[in-house]
This record gives structure tokens, sequence and C-alpha cells, in this order.
């Protein structure tokens, strides 16, 4: 079983280097017989999963059969957010449910927040070394 992975930071913006440098997770998503991979920021200031609204149509979820309304804070709390759960996984660790506030903001990143990636992963930062590591509490 695997116990951790470690993953380097993503640089942004080439021209800022190393100040441009973020925590971008690399994970599937799966939404009944749908798999997407993406790049999910790892976001320890936000409360929720955040799911950009094009992300949720290409995994095949519809918008009016998600009937749980999510409120949402900072620049996305003028957009509506609905529940959404998915499968993730990351790398060689058992798949999880994560459940996500599906934003109709198109321009929203994918946010992995304490509700409830954190409550599933334990993650330890590297800012020094522009790297973090991954540890499943299920592993």
């Amino acid at each position: 079983m695997v116990e951790r992975v470690r993953f380097a930071f993503t640089e942004v913006d080439p021209s800022l280097g190393a100040l441009s440098t973020l925590p971008y997770l690399p994970l599937l998503l799966t939404y009944q017989n749908k798999s997407l991979s993406v790049f999910g920021l790892l976001d320890t200031g936000s409360s929720v999963n955040v799911l950009p609204f094009e992300m949720g149509l290409r995994l095949g979820a519809v918008w009016e059969r998600q009937r749980l309304s999510v409120p949402l804070g900072g620049n996305l709390a003028r957009f509506e957010a609905r529940a959404l759960v998915l499968t993730a996984r990351v790398e060689k660790f058992p798949s999880v449910d994560l459940a996500f506030a599906w934003t109709r903001d198109t321009n929203a990143p994918l946010i992995l927040g304490h509700m409830n990636f954190f409550l599933e992963f334990d993650v330890c930062f590297y800012r020094s070394e522009l790297a973090f590591e991954i540890s499943s509490k299920r592993a």
C-alpha cells in the first residue's frame, strides 16, 4: 500500500518563476460512468471543494438534477452553487467520495478544501522545496 506521494508545485506564470508556484494535485474525477483527469488547487483556506461549471458538464452532471444549494464565500459568493458528489482517485491511493460545491462560475479553478478533501487526505507542504506530500487516511 502506498504511504505517501510527493508532488512538485506547479509554476503558473513563467515570468514570475517560483513566486507563481502553487500546489496543484493531479487526480481522476469520476461521475457515474465518465472520468476526467484534472488538476486541483490544494487550498487550506477553503472550507469546501469547488468544481467549475464546465468540468461538471464534461463529467455528465445535469445542473437541474442537483437540488441541494451550497452557499459560497469570497469572490465566488455571487455565483450559485449546488452539491455534487464525485469519486476521486489520487495516484495509487484508494478512491474516495468528494463532495463539491459545483459553481456556475466558468472561471473558477478546481479547489480542494477542508470539506472534504482534507478530511480524506493529510498534506504536508514544503514550500521552500516547492513540493508537497499526500497521504491517505484510508491507507
